[in-house]
């Protein structure tokens, strides 16, 4: 029997975000029928959404220079994300939720609306979007992101309780994660996080330390899951299977201040990262590869773009065996970066 693997109910599990710095809405009385006329709404508890802001309030130290938002991302293919319409809607009132053009919003505590049981209610199709908490603290290099402010997110992401899938056998596992800080305090906690872009690696920078992820922490752990495509569509990870990563967010030994840093797939690579002798020339093809090295675990994106994995292999008999090598092929089929980690 196929092991379950965690892409088909942890990665849908772990989500939410929430914010309680916003301007104060003006309310209308209006039936709530605009969004609901769509039909299976993406639309998440504004109740829960306040009580994940009550935790940040308590949790502020990881990023005590942040403010809270919340971001809206695409999950199915297609989905449009642009002009997307947000609104608060409860038994005898809705009003609009201002969205910024990088999706991000920020809600503010409304007391008829907790009163109300109300839903944040955007114009999109169930299971089309996804949702995440959004903490950037100021002064972090581009490229870069903050660890406090990513534990932050995940411990407020699981108390906002924003699932994103219906699926009856990720909703029962989900209910695990009912401890935010039980579990975002774990060393493999497996939350989700997005990059801005396609990324080839992520590495960890605090003072003169240095740790590239493993592969098993990218691309929602694709590298030791066959059964991927299948499970794809019970993630909302579906259309950024390229920019996703999890961090160990319960290792003390790394502060709240460590950097985490992104090597993007089409932009030049970073100089600390790439092997000074690359074990295969960059410019090669899919066959040269394959001629060289044997045998891959492949990675293919919608883009196009294929990573390429060896493990626990040498490049010759005098080298100590690299725990892993990684080749990163662009939609042409050529190489256009390597990496080794050790």
């Amino acid at each position: 029997m196929k092991r379950p693997s965690w892409q088909s109910w942890l990665c849908i599990a772990l989500l939410g975000c929430t914010c309680a710095h916003a301007q104060q809405p003006g309310s209308r009385a209006l039936p709530p029928v605009s969004v609901k006329a769509l039909g299976n709404p993406v639309e998440k508890s504004y109740r829960k959404m306040m009580e994940g802001a009550l935790l940040f309030e308590r949790m502020h130290a990881h990023a005590p220079q942040a403010p809270l938002r919340f971001k809206l991302l695409p999950r199915k293919p297609g989905t449009n994300m642009q002009d997307v319409d947000l609104e608060v809607i409860g038994r005898t009132f809705s009003y609009a939720v201002d969205v910024a053009p990088d999706r991000t919003f920020a809600l503010a505590r409304d007391p008829k609306a907790l009163a109300e049981d109300a839903v944040v209610s955007p114009n999109r199709r169930q299971l089309s979007m996804t949702w995440r908490t959004d903490i950037r603290s100021p002064g972090v290099p581009d490229g870069m992101r903050r660890l406090g402010d990513l534990r932050l997110e995940c411990l407020v992401g699981i108390e906002s309780g924003l699932v994103s899938n219906s699926n009856a056998f990720t909703e029962m596992v989900s209910n695990l994660f009912r401890s935010p800080t039980g579990y975002c305090g774990r060393k493999d906690a497996k939350y989700l996080f997005f990059a801005e872009r396609a990324i080839f690696s992520v590495t960890l920078v605090s003072a003169d330390r240095r740790e590239v992820l493993a592969m098993n922490r990218l691309y929602a752990e694709a590298s030791d899951d066959p059964g991927l495509k299948a499970d794809l569509p019970f993630c909302d990870c579906e259309v950024m299977l390229d920019r996703t990563y999890y961090l160990p967010l319960g290792d003390t030994d790394w502060p709240d201040d460590t950097l985490v840093q992104f090597d993007y797939m089409e932009d030049a690579p970073l100089a600390a990262q790439p092997p000074a002798q690359p074990f295969v020339p960059l410019g090669s093809t899919r066959q040269e590869v394959a001629a060289a090295l044997g045998a891959a675990n492949v990675i293919t994106f919608d883009s196009g773009w294929e990573v390429w994995l060896y493990r626990g292999a040498a490049t010759n008999a005098s080298q100590t065996p690299p725990q892993e090598r990684v080749v990163l092929f662009d939609a042409s089929g050529l190489v256009r970066k390597v990496r080794v980690r050790a």
